[in-house]
Order: C-alpha cells, then structure tokens, then sequence
C-alpha cells in the first residue's frame, strides 16, 4: 500500500509539474542579423527578462534565426510563423510612408534621443493610421546617423556620381537618388559580401556596422555628414492574436517592458554599438573624415527636396506633418 501511496504521490507532482510547464507562454522571436548584434544580444534578453520576472515566469521569451529574410519579417508575425519579430521599414518601399520622419537627413541628435522622440510622435500622430495593419506594435527605434563608408576616399559629393553604392531602402534611397549614384538594394546581412565581390562600391550605414558587419575590411573609408546623411526606422511588432492570447496581467508585463522603456534601451544600444564601431574602425586603420563646413552646406542643398516630399507624402495620410517633425526634432535635440 505504501508504495502504491508514493506512485500515486509522485504522478501528483509530475502532473502539476507538467501543468505548470504548460501553463508558461514563449514568445518566439525571429531575428535576422548575427546574434552577437546588439539587437539580439541586448534588446530582445533584456525585453525577455523583464516580461519574464513581471509574470514570475509565466512568459518567456525566445530568439530564433532563419525564419525568412529580412524584408519578409513583418509577414512572418503577422501570418503567425513567429510570434514577434524586429523590422526596418524601408525594405518594404511603399508600404511605410509615415515612419520616414525620423529617418530625415540632419537630426544631429544620439539614437537614444532619436527613438525616444519617435515613440512619442508614433504614437501622438502615426499610430492611429495602422500603417502596421495586422501587427501589434510594441515599439520603436532608430539607429544612428547614417555614414558613408567607401572602398576609396571620397574628396567630393559630386563623386558618387554613378558609383555603386549599396543602399537599405526608406530615405536613405533618396539621398542616394540625389547624389546620383547606382543604388543596391540587399539586406544587411548580405553586405559585407556585397562590398567584398566589388557589386557595390561601399555602403550607407552607421557607424556599428564597422564592427558588425565587418566593414572595417572592405569598406575603410568613412565620411561623416554632421547631422547624419539619414536615420534608420526600426520597428518591434507582435501578432495580434498571440498578444491577445496573453492573461490581463500578461499583456501589462509586455506593454510595460515595451514602449518608450524599450525604445530607450534601443537606443542606447545603437549608441554603445556604434562607439565600439568607431573604436574598432580605428584600430583596424580606417580612415574616419568629416565633411567640411562647404560640403555639409552642399549635401544640405540637395537634400531639402527630401524633407519637402515627405512633409507632402505624410500630409496626405491625414496626418499634421509639418508639426509632427517639428516636434520629433525639439524631443530629441533638447532630450
């Protein structure tokens, strides 16, 4: 009878074991870039971490790779493949007009500043015209300002003029429209190989990219714009029905770890990344410029077209645009 008693005893705690088991949620994340990126080394860990002890548990978080490229990550979360999942809009031209307003040449602000003002004004003036249909977003942040890094010394603006130059897409396409240049659309992880076999003639993108995607190697000139030759509109998006799927208490540790508090820590992210970036550039040779005052007004002059056309492109998706980047500027210089 007693050892009938200790089988019966330990089914019991088996079977609430396996119901407590159960009863955890993991919200699996597809990412793309390399894990040692601070995106998936810092942003999503530290995200999990917080939902995971506001729930004592009950929710976790996980990272997985190799879900779809890049461009197809919006549809990944929203056809339910993964659970959540990190975005750069421009590699979705045309489906994301209003989130280009951080991305404008010359905010001259920290990524920390940059994402945290978008998040405001995301969420004051964009996010009720669901530019993200059938997502749920749980934040957003901006890398830091776009650089020029190039196979050879760039002396001039008017020498882009036909070079190849690999572009991600949003208003950084503008800008190299307006310089004249041949734009190669991949994907981030693809562009060191890019660069490497001489399909592109270097690369816009900010300055942690020396270190993350090795450009130090084949890209070892960099010219910087003061104020940034652009900015990068990131998203953290969820699937609707997952999130619904969540306990009250659940979806309140997700939207608290979310938000500003995670554009923040984004931001700050892209900041220590790009130091490291610029630290390593240095170290491995690189030449690091700075435009001077004439070509800065130059670049300037050939950008304003940009701002205008987005001022109108927003306009017409109802929303006070003109205000809305007014705004965004004033957040992040004076943040």
């Amino acid at each position: 009878m007693r050892k009938l008693g200790l089988i019966a005893l330990t089914g019991a705690i088996m079977a609430t074991t396996v119901g407590i088991a159960e009863a955890a949620t993991t919200i699996r994340v597809s990412s793309w870039a390399p894990p040692k990126h601070g995106i998936n080394s810092v942003v999503w860990p530290n995200w999990g971490k917080c939902i995971s002890g506001a729930t004592s548990g009950s929710v976790n978080v996980k990272i997985e790779y190799g879900l779809a490229p890049p461009p197809q990550q919006p549809d990944v979360v929203r056809d339910g493949v993964a659970d959540a999942t990190w975005m750069f809009h421009g590699y979705n031209p045309g489906r994301y007009v209003l989130t280009k307003v951080v991305e404008l040449p010359g905010l001259g602000t920290s990524a920390e500043a940059a994402s945290v003002a978008y998040w405001r004004i995301h969420q004051k003036y964009l996010a009720d015209k669901n530019e993200h249909k059938g997502l749920k977003v749980l934040s957003l942040t901006s890398h830091g300002p776009g650089i020029m890094h190039t196979k050879k010394k760039i002396n001039s603006l008017a020498e882009f003029k036909g070079m190849k130059i690999r572009l991600g897409g949003g208003v950084s396409g503008a800008v190299g429209k307006a310089l004249g240049l041949v734009g190669v659309r991949v994907p981030a992880p693809k562009v060191y190989e890019t660069v490497a076999s001489g399909v592109a003639d270097g690369v816009f993108m900010p300055m942690e990219t020396k270190k993350s995607f090795k450009l130090k190697e084949v890209a070892p000139f960099s010219l910087i714009i003061p104020g940034g030759v652009y900015y990068g509109s990131f998203g953290f998006v969820m699937n609707p029905a997952k999130f619904n799927g969540l306990s009250s208490s659940e979806q309140a540790a997700v939207t608290a770890c979310s938000g500003e508090v995670m554009a923040r820590a984004a931001g700050k992210m892209w900041d220590d990344v790009d130091a490291a970036g610029l630290k390593d550039a240095k170290a491995f040779g690189n030449t690091i410029d700075t435009a001077s005052d004439a070509m800065t007004k130059e670049f300037y002059g050939m950008m304003a077209h940009i701002e205008t056309d987005w001022i109108a492109d927003a306009a017409k998706k109802g929303i006070n645009s003109k205000a809305a980047l007014a705004e965004l500027r004033d957040i992040a210089r004076s943040y």
